[in-house]
């Protein structure tokens, strides 16, 4: 057996998120602090999300360094050479059923005694929604597993309560009942709560709902519970539930905390898709706060009509934009852009397949996003001082939206049944109007506060300390 003696002196973390793009690049920046704190990691991707990020970020990228290593473990689902994201309700499935076994020989393997590269497992850092094979492995060769929640916390609350809401209103009460007994919140209205994509057939709606509220109501399982959120944006829900989980810890925003280290040794980018860097070329020709930027995120798909209605809607709006539209986008077939709209914007605006959003979002010429509020994004923009245009596509969405527009004031929601007008109406409003320079301004006193939450005495950079110092 070889000497682990100076390998034992350093912890150990290993981190799992989910195999969706927006859980792996927050995991990734939280392995990234703790790796700045000393932390030995060890980074676990699917094989399938492992051959992808080699396509877009090179065959060398995934090497990493002798103390911040990436292994992988298959999800047992059909092999494939697509380059998009897998389908929801197969992962659930393979959560559920494929992953505990090779993940149990994945941490028995590292924690061999013969290997001397590397100190044992001491903790599990664990995308909440993979806890029911993550805290069964832990449990099982005692090692402490932490949760990452990569949802605002009012979205765990709503899950939480999803199914008292149920008793109490039957199951299928109208999406305009207001729900005005959950803690923490107010004015919530059914529409608000978790969602199915409309696609969906009854039966995968069902899994879904059960494999999140396992996922929420696992929580108490887990020695500590992270949200990537910050304290002053969501106090009264965080206040609650902390009265009801083991020890909570509010640490965001994640990228700015992470800006806040001098020098990132793993210089690894976040994305499963190429990103195209004409995108932040073709900014810089743009005068300050003129560009919308549109992006629907890895996971929300259009129908050929909505696509249509978007397009025209930007068209008519006669403002530049950036137009993000991945390969998948469009439900069941390519996206193809009618040849009038293609005329009509081609000398302002830009359509590519990927981009760094942050980078993109913390351009001085962008001056609102167009979104499907997912969460990374929503507080992505919000740290960047950008103003939202918001279309929920499902999930944790509508509860993103209506916190961004109602509670927050720095978003306008547009219609689930898109029409050409409203679009148009909308980005003329928060890119030129009253609303939308007032939208700008909260939003900036959101990021003032966001820049506060990480400032070396502020909440988040309080919590990030305690989590590190009481449970890794």
């Amino acid at each position: 057996m070889g000497s682990r003696t100076e390998a034992d002196s350093k912890s150990h973390v290993l981190c799992i998120p989910w195999p969706a793009q927006s859980h792996i690049k927050a995991m990734l920046k939280l392995a990234k602090l703790l790796h700045s704190r000393g932390f030995h990691i060890t980074f676990v991707n699917t094989e399938y999300n492992h051959k992808r990020f080699l396509k877009s970020l090179g065959p060398d990228s995934l090497q990493g360094l002798p103390d911040f290593r990436f292994e992988t473990i298959p999800d047992g689902l059909p092999p494939s050479d697509n380059d998009t994201t897998q389908d929801v309700f197969a992962l659930c499935r393979a959560v559920q059923e494929n992953m505990l076994a090779p993940f149990r020989d994945l941490l028995k393997r590292l924690n061999d005694n013969g290997n001397s590269n590397m100190p044992p497992v001491t903790s599990i850092v664990s995308d909440a929604t993979m806890l029911s094979f993550t805290i069964t492995a832990g449990e099982e060769l005692g090692i402490p597993v932490v949760l990452l929640y990569t949802i605002s916390a009012c979205f765990f609350m709503g899950m939480k309560q999803y199914h008292t809401v149920v008793e109490k209103l039957g199951h299928h009460p109208s999406k305009d009942t207001v729900i005005d007994w959950i803690l923490g919140m107010k004015d919530i209205h059914v529409k608000d709560l978790p969602s199915s994509p409309s696609t969906a057939n009854p039966e995968d709606c069902k899994l879904l709902n059960n494999f999140s509220s396992e996922a929420t109501n696992g929580a108490h399982k887990a020695t500590a519970v992270i949200f990537h959120t910050f304290y002053a944006l969501e106090k009264d829900v965080l206040d609650a539930l902390s009265a009801m989980l083991p020890t909570v810890f509010a640490i965001g925003p994640l990228e700015l905390l992470l800006n806040g280290i001098k020098e990132d040794a793993l210089k690894l980018n976040y994305s499963l898709w190429k990103e195209e860097s004409e995108c932040l070329q073709w900014l810089d020709t743009k005068a300050p706060n003129s560009v919308l930027y549109v992006n629907f995120g890895s996971v929300a798909m259009l129908s050929k009509q909505q696509l249509v209605e978007f397009a025209f809607g930007l068209a008519n709006s006669k403002h530049p934009f950036v137009w993000i539209i991945r390969p998948d986008l469009v439900i069941g077939e390519s996206a193809i852009l009618p040849p009038e709209f293609v005329n009509e914007t081609k000398e302002r605006s830009l359509i590519a397949s990927w981009c760094s959003q942050e980078e993109l979002l913390n351009h001085p010429s962008i001056g609102g996003f167009l979104t499907h509020s997912g969460w990374n994004s929503t507080i992505e923009s919000l740290s960047s001082g950008v103003p939202m245009l918001c279309w929920p596509f499902y999930g944790d969405q509508p509860m993103n939206c209506r916190y961004t527009c109602k509670e927050w004031g720095i978003g306008l929601k547009i219609d689930n049944e898109v029409k050409r007008e409203e679009v148009e109406q909308l980005v003329r409003e928060l890119m030129e109007g009253e609303r939308g320079k007032n939208l700008k301004r909260k939003v900036m006193e959101w990021k003032r506060l966001a820049e506060e939450a990480i400032a070396p005495d502020g909440s988040s950079s309080k919590d990030f300390d305690s989590l590190v110092r009481q449970f890794l």
